[in-house]
């Protein structure tokens, strides 16, 4: 059987375990603690978004919008190898695959769909735009209108979140989910990559800080954080 074209560029140690491709970014994050957490048996391939890596053809044979994360796992359906793209579409084939971090009620499920849609539709693109005119781009572009609107979306969806984890200690309630997994990354490079906490006035938001520094003390969060990291 012929190899698959990503092994051309990012050669399989033990390829009959999941393949993870990724940079350890809020996205990538989300996909390598998700496998942290599940205990399910992996390997990882830094790709080097700042060198083009996502550009090559041997990525785009995983995921053709070159955008990190993206896993092949050797054993999909029916033992057939299996490529995904889009963390969030990762996310829920690794729950139903490991049984783990979504739960099996068809309501509590539902809702976790929904905080995880929430998340892949607008804390990650916001977030983004927002980093993007506040750290990298406030040299090029002088009008403050760009940095002022996604800041004051950014703010209103992390008084959403800081809401919904009114009296219980994650998204959905005691039980950590997907949903936990895919928004606390995006929350976190609010402070530590962006350096905007201050700027975003995130201590008016308690809970959400509770919330994040329980999901930052997790074994598998801090395991995970680190994996495909260029240093």
């Amino acid at each position: 059987m012929a190899q698959p074209l990503i092994y051309q560029r990012w050669p399989a140690k033990n390829p009959d375990v999941i393949q993870l491709y990724a940079l350890n970014t809020p996205n990538g994050m989300k996909v390598s603690i998700a496998l942290e957490e599940m205990e399910l048996e992996y390997e990882p391939h830094t790709v080097n978004i700042l060198e083009g890596d996502q550009f090559t053809e041997e990525f785009k044979s995983v995921n053709p919008n070159s955008k990190i994360p993206a896993i092949l796992d050797p054993n999909g359906p029916g033992g057939k190898p299996l490529t995904i793209m889009e963390s969030g579409a990762i996310l829920i084939y690794l729950a139903e695959k490991s049984g783990k971090l979504m739960p099996m009620d068809p309501v509590l499920k539902n809702e976790c769909m929904q905080w995880l849609f929430f998340q892949v539709g607008h804390v990650g693109p916001m977030f983004g735009q927002f980093g993007h005119f506040y750290k990298f781009a406030n040299e090029k572009c002088k009008d403050p209108y760009p940095t002022e609107r996604y800041a004051t979306e950014t703010r209103r969806l992390l008084a959403v979140i800081d809401h919904q984890l009114e009296n219980k200690p994650y998204i959905l309630g005691d039980e950590y989910t997907i949903a936990d997994i895919s928004m606390f990354p995006w929350v976190n490079t609010l402070i530590t990559f962006y350096g905007a906490a201050d700027y975003l006035k995130m201590n008016e938001y308690p809970k959400l800080q509770s919330w994040l520094k329980s999901c930052l003390e997790r074994p598998a969060s801090l395991e995970g954080s680190d994996v495909c990291s260029l240093n």
